[in-house]
């Protein structure tokens, strides 16, 4: 059955499903890949929403959203991480760079860049955890940030592995509450340069 289904496509269309991460056989599963998109867009009302409908009309993945102002205050950039595979991230760019707010769109994946999330998470601690759960703090490079008699709140920044990492290692103390920011990044200078923690 899967071979009557290779015969209906022909060696271009093979080609390109293959190289596109796009399933060949039915049953198959489609390659996905996390992207980071960035997006300078006019900083006017309904900018932000429109990107957001984007999303939300085409029925594409968006697993994180960070907006801020650059150094031009009449811009805003939009940090997007989404999932899909090639012609699903191809379909997202030219989508995206159509839009009438949009200044300039970059897929930030296939580039060197840097990335920072920040995640504040309250741990419950007792006597007896509270060593620990500073070891792994110190480890971390986090920071306490708020603390009462049973619990505190616990600050750190860094890639999205470390944050993940982080958090997987203070399951074992009971975490109360995770707040995370969302991913930002910015493409590296043409220059080689070494990423400073």
């Amino acid at each position: 059955m899967a071979n009557d289904y290779m015969l209906d496509l022909t060696p271009q269309q093979l080609i390109r499903k293959k190289a596109s991460g796009e399933s060949i056989f039915p049953g198959d599963r489609p390659s996905v890949h996390k992207h980071v998109i960035s997006v300078a867009l006019e900083n006017t009302v309904g900018a932000l929403i429109r990107v957001i409908n984007l999303f939300s009309s085409r029925g594409f993945n968006l697993e994180s959203v960070a907006v801020g102002p650059t150094e031009d205050p009449t811009v805003s950039r939009v940090i997007l991480v989404t999932t899909g595979n090639d012609r699903i991230i191809a379909q997202i760019i030219r989508q995206l760079d159509r839009l009438v707010d949009t200044l300039d769109v970059e897929d930030l994946t296939e580039r060197a860049f840097v990335e920072r999330e920040l995640c504040l998470l309250k741990v419950g601690y007792t006597p007896e955890t509270r060593k620990d759960i500073m070891t792994v703090v110190e480890i971390f490079r986090g920071r306490v940030v708020d603390m009462s008699l049973d619990a505190m709140i616990i600050e750190v920044t860094g890639p999205a592995k470390k944050i993940n990492a982080f958090i997987d290692l203070m399951r074992p103390f009971h975490i109360q509450e995770v707040s995370r920011s969302g991913r930002i990044a910015m493409q590296r200078s043409s220059e080689e340069t070494e990423s400073i923690t």
